[in-house]
């Protein structure tokens, strides 16, 4: 597990969301590194120079991209499990969001994993928010299934993450069609037989 503290934030005035706006585009279809600050000022209509006072240095824009992405899934996730009415139903409404969301924000594969490709050094910023997104996705399947499997939690909660990780590479790499609806359908088989027996009287 990273160490890495939580990386700053900025304050979004209007032109730092247009900016940062124009960067999340950018950076997700053209990558990270491909881009530089003189594009993503063109393309959000504002100076190189406000981008500077606004954000301080690529590397934090790169940061607000990826933190915004994750604050823009958390948002679109929540009204689904708040819904869920067991959670068994929690950890299945992940995998249809998940696809809803790949479908609709993410054709080119998973902004986290896109970016760990690019930023593999923990020193980085941005380092954080991609690890730390992977953390929260993880923790957030060990929960849902702790109520009815307290026992094997953990392992389940990893076993599901692999799950749910591996189907959203193979979406991004369009290596077969319906992949997170196939990792739905796994994990309502594993979820099946994961109820720990009651207490012997």
């Amino acid at each position: 597990m990273s160490t890495t503290s939580t990386p700053r934030r900025v304050p979004m005035t209007p032109a730092a969301r247009r900016a940062l706006e124009a960067a999340g585009r950018l950076f997700y279809d053209r990558g990270i590194h491909a881009v530089g600050v003189d594009l993503i000022a063109a393309e959000a209509g504002v100076t190189k120079k406000t981008l500077y006072d606004r954000f301080g240095s690529k590397d934090q824009i790169v940061v607000e991209y990826l933190a915004d992405r994750d604050e823009r899934w958390r948002a679109f996730l929540a009204p689904l499990l708040e819904a869920a009415e067991s959670p068994r139903d929690g950890v299945l409404a992940v995998f249809a969001a998940s696809r809803d969301w790949m479908d609709t924000t993410s054709p080119r594969g998973c902004s986290m994993v896109n970016a760990h490709a690019e930023i593999e050094d923990p020193s980085h910023p941005a380092y954080a928010v991609v690890t730390g997104q992977k953390q929260w996705m993880l923790a957030l399947f060990t929960d849902l299934v702790r109520p009815s499997a307290p026992t094997t939690a953990e392992s389940l909660g990893r076993t599901l993450m692999l799950l749910h990780e591996g189907a959203l590479v193979a979406h991004g790499l369009r290596i077969f069609p319906g992949a997170l609806d196939q990792a739905r359908e796994q994990a309502a088989l594993l979820l099946a037989g994961a109820v720990d027996p009651p207490p012997a009287d």
